[in-house]
Formats: structure tokens, C-alpha cells, sequence
């Protein structure tokens, strides 16, 4: 496998960064955290207008044809930038509704973004729900579709003011897929929020590295000293991990390779506490400045707490890495 991202790929990554560069900047972010809706509209137009929402729907069904790296890299953008918009649930969506019929209602306003999807794992809180039409809920055995259309669910409180949770009503719902097509959903959805944590830590790390050039302390900067050196040196390892562990396991579900479960539990599980860590770590490097509301790293702090426990958190990801791997000892398989 090619351990680069290719050039269509990083040309896609550069487009993606320059969008949300312009609409998603903090104080169009603070403005939807503000104003309590948990979607800025604009940028979901311009997002959808720009092919994100069908980038891995096959193209006999509308869409672009590329596959879960390409997600990836555009997952790891949205992480970047805190952006307020439900881009992995409905790009995820959108690729389950090209292939189910029983979502062929939703396909194309999702790929359009004329709608948006909520999805939720187990007993979780339903991500982006109260501005969707569609919700998925997956469980280990089967995937059940929720209709939105008829009233969307009130928000609940969250710590992350970027986006909105709901709970579902699974008694208005149906089972549409089985384990197979609910165990490629979680990977696939794994993934993408492993790669979102990617670009949360990476930006925090960025942020904390620029600070400890100005800041100084003792006349000098606090860059300077060993152990701000330190706390940074251990947060590029992390963001490092989260790389490597996240485009890996996007590899391997765009190939359908047979480890992809265990890639992308491995990516979910690593990609959520490294992420916790790192931007505590910027927060420490801030100090006082940083547990400010005017300062943005609260915003990226708390995207990562939620998305560290969306679609399963770290323990429950490494509970499933055990499993999988029980299962190759017992059917005679080796590990790796």
C-alpha cells in the first residue's frame, strides 16, 4: 500500500482546508455556538455544492465513485476546523442509502445536502439529530432507520455547542440491514470520527506549538523550556499515532481489506484517548488564557470529548479489538 496520500487526494485536502478556511472560521463557528442551532447553514450548502456528501457513492448511483480515504480527508478537515455541520453522518448515510432500497426516499436530497442524516451506536445519544430527516441506529446485528421527516427530536445538553444530540424514538423506526451491512457501517463510521479527533489534535498542537514561540515567561519564550519541549514533543506522537492509525484503517475499509474491523476499532479507540491527551496538553501549554471562553481552544477540547464517544468509545472499541482477535486465534488464523 502507498503511505502518501495520492495527488488527487492532497488536492482534495487543500480545496477542503481553503473552504473551511473562509466559512468556517472561529467567529462563524462562535456564531452558531452562540445562537444555539448546531448547523451553520451556509457552509452546508456550499459543502453539499462542492460534491463532499457523495463523494463515496457509486457513481451508477449519483455520486463520485471514490471511497473511505477521500472521506478520511475530508473528515479530518471538518475535525480541523470544529466546522458545524453533520458531513459525517449524512456522507455516511448517503453511502448506505445507495445501497439499501428501503432509503432510496433519502438518497438523493442526501447527496444534494438538501437534507442531513443523524446516526447513533447502541444506547448513544443520536449525533446531528435535531436538524436531520433520517436517523440510523446501529447495534452489532442489524442497522434500523428512523423517519425524521414527520418532527426531528428536541437537542439535549451537550458539552460540545458545535453540534446537537438527541434521543431517538426507536419505536417509530424499522430494521433495515443486518450484521453485515451494521458492521461496515460502524467501520466506516469508526473511521471517519477517528480521522475527525486527527485533525482536532492536529489544529490543537498547532495552536499550543505558535503559542509557546510568544509566549514568554522569564523573559524568554516558554517553548524554550525543557519540559513545555517535553508536553509538545509527546503531543506530536500522539498526533503522529492518530495519523498512521487512522489513514490505515480508512485504507482498509476503502479495500475492503479482512482486518478492517480491527483497523478501524484500533483507529477509534487510539485516535480518542491520543486526541483527550493532546488538547489537554495545549490547554496546559495555554495556561490561564486557555480555560477562557474568548480563547478557541474550549471549542476544540470539547468536539473532541464528544467525538471521542461517538459510535463507541475507547473501551468499548478495545472490548471489540479483543473479540475480533479471539475470533482468528479460535478459527486457527494468525493475529496479524
Amino acid at each position: 500500500m502507498d503511505f502518501e496520500l495520492s495527488t488527487d487526494q492532497v488536492a482534495l485536502r487543500d480545496a477542503a482546508r481553503d473552504l473551511l478556511g473562509t466559512l468556517a472560521t472561529s467567529e462563524r463557528v462562535r456564531q452558531v455556538v452562540e445562537d444555539g442551532s448546531g448547523l451553520d447553514h451556509q457552509l452546508w450548502q456550499q459543502v453539499a455544492a462542492q460534491g463532499w456528501l457523495a463523494i463515496a457513492v457509486p457513481e451508477e448511483s449519483g455520486g463520485l465513485g471514490l471511497g473511505a480515504v477521500e472521506l478520511a480527508v475530508l473528515a479530518e478537515q471538518v475535525g480541523r476546523h470544529v466546522a458545524p455541520i453533520p458531513f459525517t453522518s449524512t456522507a455516511a448515510a448517503a453511502v448506505v442509502a445507495a445501497e439499501v432500497g428501503a432509503l432510496r426516499p433519502w438518497h438523493d436530497d442526501l447527496i444534494a445536502g438538501a437534507t442531513s442524516a443523524s446516526l447513533a451506536y447502541a444506547e448513544e445519544l443520536a449525533v446531528d439529530a435535531p436538524h436531520a430527516t433520517l436517523a440510523l441506529h446501529v447495534t452489532d446485528d442489524h442497522v434500523t432507520a428512523v423517519d425524521l421527516r414527520d418532527g426531528a427530536p428536541q437537542a439535549e445538553p451537550a458539552m460540545d455547542l458545535t453540534r446537537q444530540v438527541a434521543w431517538l424514538d426507536l419505536s417509530l423506526g424499522g430494521q433495515i440491514a443486518g450484521a453485515d451491512r451494521a458492521r461496515r457501517l460502524l467501520d466506516l463510521v469508526a473511521t471517519l470520527h477517528a480521522a475527525e479527533l486527527l485533525g482536532t489534535a492536529d489544529r490543537c498542537l498547532e495552536m499550543a506549538t505558535d503559542y509557546a514561540k510568544v509566549r514568554e515567561q522569564f523573559g524568554r519564550p516558554i517553548g524554550s523550556f525543557q519540559a513545555v519541549k517535553h508536553r509538545l514533543a509527546d503531543m506530536l506522537v500522539d498526533v503522529e499515532g492518530m495519523r498512521s492509525a487512522a489513514y490505515y484503517a480508512a485504507w482498509a475499509v476503502a479495500t475492503d481489506a479482512p482486518d478492517r474491523s480491527l483497523a478501524a476499532s484500533v483507529a477509534k479507540s487510539w485516535c480518542g484517548d491520543a486526541a483527550r491527551r493532546v488538547t489537554a496538553g495545549a490547554l496546559q501549554v495555554h495556561g490561564g488564557v486557555g480555560f477562557t471562553w474568548e480563547h478557541d481552544l474550549h471549542l476544540y477540547l470539547k468536539r473532541a470529548q464528544l467525538t471521542s464517544r461517538l459510535f463507541g468509545d475507547a473501551t468499548l472499541h478495545r472490548r471489540r479489538v479483543t473479540r475480533l482477535l479471539r475470533e482468528r486465534v479460535e478459527a486457527g488464523a494468525d493475529l496479524w
